[in-house]
């Protein structure tokens, strides 16, 4: 079974650039992509913070639907607790109206920032709608259904695409693998934040097992990894930069994975209840194009994926462009 490949691009804010400078890196990754063939490129939504410039991805997935011609283009995703569905589902309406048939619709089920960047977002907003609400309704909205009876009977999201948004839930961990299954929706889980395999060969078993999707439906899953390619492991292995994957659980039972244990203490904070914090290192698969090539078959096989989406956070940008160049060489390589 061959592999495609897909890049995840959360536009990182290294030390001494600007905005302007993260975000024109997007760009021109996103070009380069294309060129080498990726299948889709996917922007984050994180806000509040000084790492990360893609706050908003439903602007940025538009810049680049027009500097690109055939990749898709899509969100990794959009944080929908802060948002109405029907407002997410126009704005997709719009973008796979400009772009038909490449325009991808990830949501996302973390804040995407710390509480206080959440009370912002949901300021004068009232919602009795939980997450699973709101993602039947967007699905609702996004294939083009509306309410038979009640308030919004007959409401569309316009403009009505002549394709419609393909629509991906993304999670970390068994909780959101039953979500998507229940809702029969197709799946990504984020190696990269959960940062271990076996629960992640886990949460796609048990994804295919409990898949509940409309008939002739099929489960479809995607395994988003942190991956890192260079000349030789021993470079690349440099190139991993130095932080942790840093778990907060809030004494409620809510827990979100942070870089850092100083944005872990922060977030319970501003949260304002009692917390434990676990830290460990995070999962890379870093090496040479023969050793990433390895690795990655291995973890294809372990867990019957058929698509990868790298994301690929390293300094200087040269190296970063050169990592996804030599990752399609090492496949490119064994369909030689």
């Amino acid at each position: 079974m061959s592999i495609t490949f897909s890049i995840l691009d959360q536009s990182p804010l290294y030390p001494g650039e600007t905005a302007v400078e993260a975000l024109a890196h997007t760009v021109a990754l996103a070009k380069r992509a294309e060129e080498l063939g990726y299948h889709r490129y996917w922007v984050a939504e994180h806000h509040d913070s000084e790492l990360l410039a893609g706050s908003a991805p439903e602007v940025l997935i538009s810049h680049l639907l027009a500097k690109t011609s055939r990749i898709r283009v899509g969100s990794g995703g959009v944080m929908l607790q802060h948002y109405s569905p029907y407002k997410v589902a126009e704005t997709f309406h719009v973008l796979s109206s400009l772009a038909p048939g490449r325009v991808d619709l990830g949501v996302g089920r973390a804040p995407g920032g710390l509480p206080r960047s959440t009370q912002a977002l949901q300021k004068e907003i009232a919602s009795a709608q939980s997450l699973t609400e709101k993602l039947v309704e967007l699905r609702r909205y996004v294939n083009q259904k509306s309410d038979a009876e009640g308030p919004l009977a007959g409401l569309k999201a316009t403009p009505i695409p002549p394709i419609s948004p393909e629509l991906y839930l993304l999670g970390a961990s068994a909780s959101s693998s039953e979500l998507a299954a229940s809702l029969g929706l197709p799946y990504v889980f984020s190696l990269f934040i959960g940062g271990d395999e076996e629960e992640a060969i886990a949460a796609v078993r048990q994804y295919r097992e409990t898949f509940q999707g409309a008939e002739g439906a099929r489960p479809e899953v995607i395994l988003a990894l942190s991956a890192i390619v260079a000349d030789t492991d021993e470079e690349a292995e440099s190139l991993i930069p130095p932080y942790r994957l840093v778990k907060v659980r809030l004494e409620s039972g809510k827990t979100l994975t942070l870089a850092s244990v100083e944005q872990a203490e922060e977030f319970a904070k501003q949260a304002g209840e009692p917390y434990t914090i676990e830290e460990k290192a995070p999962l890379v698969t870093a090496g040479s194009k023969e050793t990433v090539r390895r690795k990655l078959l291995a973890l294809q096989e372990a867990t019957g994926v058929s698509e990868f989406i790298i994301t690929t956070n390293i300094t200087p940008f040269e190296k970063r462009i050169l990592s996804y160049e030599l990752l399609s060489e090492a496949f490119a390589e064994v369909k030689a």
